[in-house]
């Protein structure tokens, strides 16, 4: 098989499988008991956090493990906003967000919170100046993510940080900045001081580490009300049992991806260009989704006119290539991409699309492969009627 699905999911790496097995038997205990077994795992966990500072550029106090991006995003969300229900009840988002954050402002506008959700262009950009036209004195978060998980667009997160600061700091309110790097760390710089945020999420199983782990990073001083009650774990921000093997794992799988990140960015650039003009050339009345170089080195978003995606991805599994239409959280829906339609797509095209995402281990015979295989298998949709769907 060859696995271009690397934006839904990774396979751990065999560092983080070995560094994560100890903690499932020998050294099992509960980091909040006070006997030695137990302070293998407090120190295995001081570790982690560390490390984990040390990649984001932050303090250790400031990392919160999690269950995973969609949980990060939740907490950021929910604890930010009712941490500052007194000063305010505004948040602004994009509208191509994950569906963690679209999701959760959703909730949120039950409890009376008001949520802008600003356009993007063609490309799937934000314009920062929107941003700060949007700012009302009732403004209490920013929740704008680093790179699109569908079309890979890279947003100017650091610019828009700062303008927001600068526009809380004239305003003397409290503004706080999240960005959702889910899809960005690997391939990205995401120290938390070159960005200006305040609050951060991240997935570890996007970095070749275990699934159901994550982390969630909070600047110290920024508000915050802990939305998991129970015990006294991480500082009293977010209670139950560590999961020991999976925040070793998101450990050493961050840290190796950030080790690696300029190398494993350009290897799939180099993939990424070489699919991307190879498709353009070989396949007619395709539209290419995303920034054409502001985007993630290993991403690559299609529609094609007069195909639906499903039958493309069923095509591809069939010649032994893994690929997705787009957020695998949404795979079983039958909604146009809500990214696509934000662009200006209509339905029908954005029921076309097909998203290829490399990873360390794909190579150009991987690529050279998709090539042949993919513009045949269009080419035979697009001649059967019943299999078609006329784009508008």
């Amino acid at each position: 098989m060859i696995y271009m699905d690397h934006a839904a999911t990774t396979p751990a790496r065999p560092e983080v499988m070995a560094a994560m097995l100890p903690y499932f038997s020998e050294k099992f205990g509960n980091a909040s008991s006070l006997y030695a077994l137990a302070q293998e795992s407090r120190k295995a966990l001081d570790e982690a956090r560390e490390s984990v500072a040390n990649v984001l550029g932050s303090r250790p106090s400031e990392v919160i493990f999690t269950s995973g991006g969609s949980e990060s995003d939740n907490a950021a969300l929910k604890g930010a906003t009712f941490a500052q229900r007194g000063s305010g009840n505004h948040i602004i988002t994009t509208s191509i967000e994950h569906h963690a954050v679209l999701h959760t402002c959703d909730f949120l506008e039950d409890f009376g919170f008001e949520i802008t959700y600003l356009p993007v262009s063609k490309d799937g950009l934000v314009d920062p100046d929107s941003v700060v036209r949007a700012i009302t004195d009732k403004t209490i978060l920013v929740s704008v993510m680093l790179a699109n998980n569908e079309i890979g667009t890279i947003q100017p997160v650091a610019e828009i940080a700062r303008m927001v600061k600068e526009v809380a700091k004239n305003k003397r309110q409290t503004i706080v900045f999240h960005t959702d790097a889910v899809q960005a760390a690997g391939y990205m710089d995401i120290n938390v001081n070159a960005l200006g945020v305040d609050m951060m999420s991240l997935s570890a199983h996007k970095l070749y580490g275990p699934k159901g782990a994550g982390v969630l990073y909070v600047r110290r001083g920024t508000p915050f009300m802990p939305q998991q009650l129970g015990g006294a774990q991480e500082r009293q921000r977010r209670a139950g049992t560590e999961n020991m093997p999976g925040i070793v794992g998101t450990s050493v799988a961050l840290k190796l991806a950030s080790e690696e990140r300029v190398s494993s960015s350009e290897h799939c650039l180099r993939l990424r260009d070489r699919l991307i003009n190879g498709i353009q050339e070989r396949i007619e009345r395709v539209r290419l989704n995303g920034h054409p170089s502001l985007r993630l080195p290993n991403n690559v978003n299609f529609s094609f006119e007069g195909v639906e995606g499903e039958p493309i991805l069923l095509g591809l599994d069939f010649a032994g290539v893994a690929a997705s239409s787009g957020s695998a959280c949404t795979s079983g829906s039958l909604e146009p991409s809500h990214v696509l339609l934000a662009l200006g797509l209509s339905a029908d095209l954005a029921h076309g699309s097909l998203r290829l995402t490399l990873g360390k281990d794909n190579t150009e015979e991987d690529v050279d492969y998709v090539l042949k295989v993919l513009p045949e298998l269009v080419g035979r949709l697009r001649a059967m009627p019943s299999l078609s769907h006329v784009s508008s």
